[in-house]
């Protein structure tokens, strides 16, 4: 397994789609995390830990082995279990 930033960056506002260009750039400058496990399909998934002093979601991403589907949501349910995850509080 492997433990590693989900993104490269803090939370952002959520646009409909088209609202903002996508470039080739702009998706890589702040997914290089996630792009390398798209490619070699290894099972990946981000959790939430806690949130920036602006109130929004960061968190980890876990990464698993080639055909190790299982491993990784049993180990976000064990990282979840054994550390509370403080959720952002709404209007």
């Amino acid at each position: 397994m492997l433990v590693m930033p989900s993104v490269a960056v803090p939370a952002f506002d959520a646009k409909p789609a088209g609202h903002r260009k996508l470039t080739p750039e702009s998706f890589l400058g702040w997914t290089p995390f996630s792009c390398p496990f798209n490619l070699t399909r290894q099972p990946a998934r981000a959790i939430p830990c806690g949130v920036t002093v602006e109130g929004l979601p960061i968190g980890p991403q876990l990464v698993g082995p080639i055909l190790g589907d299982a491993l990784v949501p049993r180990a976000a349910r064990a990282f979840e279990t054994a550390w509370p995850i403080p959720r952002p509080a709404f209007g």
